[in-house]
């Protein structure tokens, strides 16, 4: 999976922000966390969930099953405004 290019990202201060330029089911802005805005990262270049679950897991100190949730409840929310190519 990856982000489709419908998608930029924007920081600005300490936000990351996800904003649609082109897609047609979801107009809008994103506003991200760090591990949003970390996931979203990985998703620049093609991923799997658990890639990117075990790249979370060598950075943050979290229990492997908190992450994989988090990664998983990110992933939906992305593909909910159709902003995954899978």
């Amino acid at each position: 999976m990856k982000l489709k290019p419908d998608f930029i990202t924007q920081d600005i201060d300490d936000t990351r922000y996800l904003i649609s330029v082109g897609a047609e089911s979801f107009q809008g802005i994103v506003r991200s966390n760090r591990t949003a805005a970390f996931i979203v990262d990985c998703l620049r270049e093609e991923t799997t969930q658990d890639a990117i679950v075990d790249k979370m897991c060598a950075r943050y100190d979290a229990p492997r099953e908190t992450v994989c949730a988090d990664v998983k409840e990110i992933l939906d929310t992305l593909r909910s405004i159709n902003a995954l190519d899978e």
